[in-house]
C-alpha cells in the first residue's frame, strides 16, 4: 500500500497535476480499492468538523497580517533602519538580508513573503555596493527560509492541527532554534567575508546619530511580534486571538505611516483570499488522505515495520533526515509538510521524541527543501525578482548556508532542550 501511495504520488505530481488534486486523487483511490469504507462516503464529515476547527482561522488572519506590513511599506523601512546598524560588519548588507528577514518573519509567518519582501528591497544592492552576487542572493534565499520557523509560523499551525500538538507550544520551541539558525548565517557570511574580504562589498558607514534616528523604524516589527507572540506565551491569548489583535495592531501602524486606504486594503484582501484558499485546498485534502491512510492501517503498519528494523532513535533519525533532504528535492514545502506529518510523525513519537521537538526540527528540514534544487521554491522567488543573470547563480550561493543548516539539525537531535527549553519553562 505504501508503494502504491508513493508511486501515485511521483506519478500525478509528474503529470502537473496540483498538489490538492494528486492528494484527493490518491485518497479516493486507495479507499475505493484498499478500504471497506469509501472516502466519499466520509467526505461531508470530514470536510465540517475541520472547517469549523477554530485554529483554522489564525492562517488567513497572519496572511493579512504580512500583506499590511509588505503594502504599507513598513517592510522597505524596516530594512534600512537594519542596515545602519548591521552593515558595518565584514559582509555588510548580507547581515541585514538575515536580520531583516528575522524580523519579517516574526511579523509574516511565510518564507516566500519574506524572501521576496526582503529581496526587493535589497537586490539593488548588489552592484551599488559591488558585493559577491552569489554569496548576497544565498543570503536573501535562505534568510527567507526563517519565515517558516520564527513564530507566528503557518506551517507551524498546520503541522499542529496534522498531530493535535500545541501551537502555542510549538511557537515558543520554533523561537531560540529559529534566532540560533540566523545567528549562524550571518557566522557564515562572517567567515566568507573574512577569507575572501572581496566579497564583503563596499562597507556602509553610519553615525550613532543616524543609528538612533533609525530606531523608531524598527518598532513596528517589534510591536507586533510582541504582542502576537508575547501575548500566546503569556497566556492570555491563543494562536487565533493572538492572530487578530496583531492585525488590528498592524492596521494601526498602517494608518501611522499614512498609507492605509480602501484601495490597499482591497488588495491586500484579495492577496490574502488567494493565498488562504490554495492552503486550506491543500490541507483539507491532505486531511482526506490521511483519513484514508488511517482507515486501511498504513500508519500502524508503517509504525511496526520501523520498530521491527531494530534501529536506535538517533539512526532513525538519521533516515528521516536523509528522507527529508531527498524529497525536498522533488516537492516544495506545504506539500512535504501535509503528505508527510501524519505518517512520520507517529513513527518519531514512538521513539520516544516529543511532538513539539519534532515539529521544530521538522521546519529547519522544510527549510532546506525551499533552498535544494530542483523545486526550491525560495531560489525561483529570488531568481524571479533578480530578472537577469543565471539561477545556479543563486544556487551556489544557497550551498553554505544549508551546510549552516545541517549543523542546526545535528544539534537539534543532540540536544533536544534546545527547543524544549522555553516550552518547558513557561509550563512550568
Amino acid at each position: 500500500m505504501l508503494l502504491v501511495a508513493l508511486f501515485l504520488l511521483g506519478a500525478l505530481i509528474a503529470l502537473s497535476i496540483p498538489v490538492a488534486g494528486v492528494l484527493g486523487l490518491i485518497g479516493l483511490g486507495m479507499g475505493d480499492y484498499y478500504s471497506t469504507a469509501p472516502l466519499y462516503r466520509g467526505l461531508a464529515d470530514i470536510t465540517w468538523s475541520n472547517s469549523i476547527e477554530f485554529l483554522l482561522i489564525a492562517i488567513p488572519l497572519f496572511v493579512f497580517m504580512g500583506e499590511l506590513l509588505l503594502r504599507s511599506g513598513i517592510a522597505a523601512r524596516m530594512y534600512e533602519a537594519l542596515s545602519v546598524w548591521l552593515a558595518w560588519l565584514p559582509g555588510g548588507l548580507m547581515h541585514t538580508n538575515i536580520g531583516a528577514s528575522a524580523l519579517f518573519a516574526a511579523t509574516s509567518g511565510s518564507s516566500v513573503a519574506t524572501a521576496a519582501t526582503i529581496g526587493t528591497v535589497a537586490l539593488p544592492e548588489i552592484e551599488k555596493r559591488r558585493y559577491n552576487p552569489k554569496l548576497f542572493l544565498g543570503t536573501l534565499a535562505a534568510g527567507g527560509t526563517l519565515g517558516i520557523l520564527i513564530p507566528p509560523s503557518i506551517n507551524l499551525i498546520i503541522y499542529g492541527l496534522l498531530t493535535n500538538t500545541s501551537v502555542s507550544d510549538l511557537y515558543m520551541a520554533g523561537l531560540i532554534p529559529g534566532l540560533m539558525l540566523a545567528t549562524f548565517f550571518s557566522g557564515t557570511i562572517f567567515l566568507s567575508c573574512i577569507v575572501k574580504p572581496n566579497w564583503g562589498g563596499e562597507l556602509v558607514k553610519s553615525s550613532w546619530t543616524e543609528r538612533f534616528q533609525s530606531l523608531p523604524d524598527l518598532l513596528p516589527p517589534i510591536i507586533i511580534f510582541a504582542v502576537v507572540v508575547g501575548s500566546i506565551y503569556a497566556g492570555l491569548a491563543t494562536p487565533t486571538e493572538a492572530a487578530a489583535v496583531g492585525v488590528v495592531v498592524a492596521m494601526l501602524l498602517t494608518l501611522k505611516v499614512g498609507q492605509l486606504n480602501m484601495i490597499m486594503l482591497l488588495h491586500a484582501a484579495q492577496a490574502t483570499m488567494r493565498t488562504t484558499a490554495m492552503v486550506m485546498l491543500i490541507v483539507f485534502a491532505a486531511l482526506y488522505l490521511n483519513f484514508v491512510l488511517g482507515i486501511i492501517g498504513l500508519t500502524q503498519a508503517l509504525a511496526e515495520f520501523v520498530s521491527s528494523l531494530g534501529w536506535s532513535p538517533v539512526q532513525m533519525m538519521i533516515a528521516i533526515v536523509i528522507f527529508y533532504l531527498i524529497l525536498g528535492c522533488f516537492l516544495e514545502t506545504l506539500s512535504m509538510l501535509i503528505t508527510t506529518a501524519g505518517l512520520i510523525a507517529p513513527i518519531v513519537i514512538s521513539l520516544g521524541y516529543d511532538p513539539v521537538w519534532f515539529g521544530a526540527l521538522l521546519m529547519i528540514l522544510l527549510e532546506m527543501a525551499l533552498l535544494t534544487p530542483p523545486i526550491g521554491i525560495n531560489l525561483y522567488v529570488i531568481q524571479s525578482i533578480r530578472k537577469n543573470g543565471d539561477i545556479r547563480d543563486v544556487i551556489m550561493g544557497t550551498l553554505p548556508f544549508l551546510v549552516a543548516m545541517l549543523v542546526m539539525v545535528g544539534l537539534m537531535i543532540a540536544f533536544p532542550q534546545i527547543a524544549l527549553f522555553l516550552p518547558n519553562l513557561i509550563n512550568g
